[in-house]
């Protein structure tokens, strides 16, 4: 592609090589005056068309161009704009969710005249047959063997190795945990057994006893390991075997593990 400068020199160049020409006829005087003026615009109408036809697009093709790089570089910085907006956006939301996680705990913690720890979780085991997580506390922060750890909405299990910073947490829906419990209603007591799903069983619960859909099992504190009347779930089926002594019975857990990033370990009520 020929640059504008070029195409300028062109066109000036050949517009003047015409217009000599015409002067060079029209000192013959061969011509009347009219006649040659006539002729002269009749011979560089053409050109001089075309040679602004010419510089024209050039120049529309050159603003085109240019404003087509501007674009470029304006959409380059548009767009690092727009991501540092968002990740700006995105870290206000987190911190507003933090806000609201912390609040209910500072609640809680007001709520019940005990010592608590904050912590978060900064692990969970991926294998399918334990369920537990780490917290990122532990011996030097007062944290022994078989303390409890709760969030506002309920039980979420209890310590069972301390490290100097660290500490395990065997989760209620594991298998080997076991919390004494009681419906909240009716007083009707069991057993909470964790069964590695995202459900718990109440066990040990008489064929007799009325239980439904829909009722809140909670903590009954006989266990000395977690404080009566914390949430732990509530019903969800209710199947009764006749040829059974006690009932099977599914509960949904108050705490959504899955979404689990702070917890509450609590270490005495003095």
């Amino acid at each position: 592609m020929f640059s504008r400068r070029i195409m300028m020199i062109v066109g000036v160049g050949f517009f003047v090589a015409v217009a000599l020409t015409v002067i060079a006829m029209s000192s013959r005087e061969t011509l009347s005056a009219g006649n040659v003026e006539r002729l002269s615009i009749t011979l560089t109408s053409p050109f001089q068309f075309v040679a602004s036809r010419i510089i024209g697009f050039t120049e529309s093709v050159w603003q085109t161009y240019f404003s087509c790089v501007l674009a470029v570089e304006e959409n380059q910085v548009l767009r690092r704009e727009l991501s540092t907006a968002q990740h700006t956006a995105n870290r206000c939301k987190e911190l507003e969710l933090e806000n609201t996680r912390l609040k209910k705990f500072v609640n809680f913690q007001n709520s019940v005249p005990a010592a608590y720890v904050a912590a978060q979780v900064i692990a969970r085991d991926p294998s399918p047959w334990f369920k537990t997580i780490m917290i990122d506390k532990g011996e030097k922060d007062g944290l022994i063997k078989g303390l409890p750890v709760l969030v506002s909405e309920g039980i979420v299990g209890q310590i069972v190795k301390v490290a100097g910073n660290f500490s395990q947490v065997l989760l209620i829906t594991d298998r080997n945990s076991a919390v004494d419990a009681l419906i909240q209603e009716t007083r009707v007591r069991g057993m909470v057994k964790g069964n590695n799903k995202d459900t718990c069983s109440f066990v040990y619960t008489l064929r007799k006893d009325l239980v439904e859909p829909g009722q809140v099992i909670v903590s009954s504190g006989l266990d000395q390991v977690f404080p009566k009347g914390l949430r732990i779930g509530t019903v969800l089926d209710v199947k009764k075997n006749h040829s059974q002594l006690f009932q099977d019975i599914i509960i949904k857990t108050a705490v959504d593990f899955d979404k689990l990033e702070e917890v509450l370990v609590y270490k005495n009520a003095d």
